[in-house]
């Protein structure tokens, strides 16, 4: 059988949310030519399928990270992805940390805008239980939920969370969120871990998404940590007055690589 080779694809492996190879969140970016590489919406979906990538916050993140990095996009300019939840804007942020008499500039960071999503009052405490089970016995301090069906439990802590997907099936909503203040001394408010079988990802490495403390903690300013496998760090301010989150966000891009694809 004869194979028809095109011209090689060129992508990215970056690791959202993260400096360090391998943790994170990863995703893949591909840099496609409008004029010899214009595609329709079928053959972008497959090559999505390939990587295993959905359209999410980390893939946006990371296309951000590539399209500066390459000097694709201008440093003072923002850029525009159109999403099914309206536009979201990046932008690039240089990060300066002071080392006793002098300044290093560190890697820059990407600050996306994202809407509130508002959580209410989860009024079935005879769910409590079946949570906790899912969660392999954890304790349960508090639930809410969202008008996106997303439940947040705030848990005694997150790291010794062994959860159990099949119990996890069983709850209700699709995106379980389980979070808790992050230890006295640490250099993180909260830590999260976000479970999602029912969307066929079992553990999402790391979310932005679980907002909840704001109210719990009376500030807006955040340094979440992601207790994955994989970890994560992820920097949110709240505005009150806009009612939007604000995250400030770091990629380890690898080498760059060439695929060839004929999809």
């Amino acid at each position: 059988m004869s194979m028809i080779m095109k011209k090689p694809l060129e992508f990215f492996m970056v690791d959202a949310f993260t400096e360090s190879a391998f943790k994170g969140n990863p995703a893949v970016v591909c840099f496609l030519d409008c004029k010899e590489n214009e595609r329709d919406d079928l053959w972008l979906q497959s090559l999505a399928a390939e990587f295993n990538v959905d359209l999410c916050a980390h893939a946006t993140l990371a296309s951000a990270h590539s399209l500066f990095s390459n000097g694709l996009v201008d440093s003072d300019q923002e850029i525009e992805f159109a999403t099914h939840s309206g536009i979201l804007t990046a932008k690039k942020v240089l990060e300066t940390v002071k080392l006793y008499d002098y300044e290093k500039k560190k890697p820059f960071l990407i600050e996306l805008d994202f809407p509130v999503i508002p959580t209410c009052e989860y009024n079935s405490s005879s769910d409590i239980s079946m949570f906790s089970k899912a969660l392999n016995g954890a304790t349960i301090v508090d639930i809410r939920a969202t008008t996106t069906d997303t439940i947040t439990s705030k848990a005694a802590s997150t790291d010794k969370i062994i959860p159990r997907m099949d119990d996890m099936l069983k709850c209700p909503g699709k995106l379980i969120i389980v979070t808790a203040a992050a230890p006295e001394g640490s250099v993180y408010d909260f830590c999260s871990r976000n479970f999602a079988p029912k969307l066929g990802v079992d553990e999402d490495s790391v979310c932005g998404s679980a907002h909840y403390w704001s109210l719990k903690m009376n500030k807006c300013d955040f340094v979440a940590y992601a207790a994955s496998r994989r970890s994560g760090t992820v920097k949110v301010h709240y505005d009150k007055e806009k009612q939007s989150l604000s995250h400030w966000e770091s990629c380890h891009c690898d080498e760059r690589l060439c695929l060839s694809l004929n999809l």
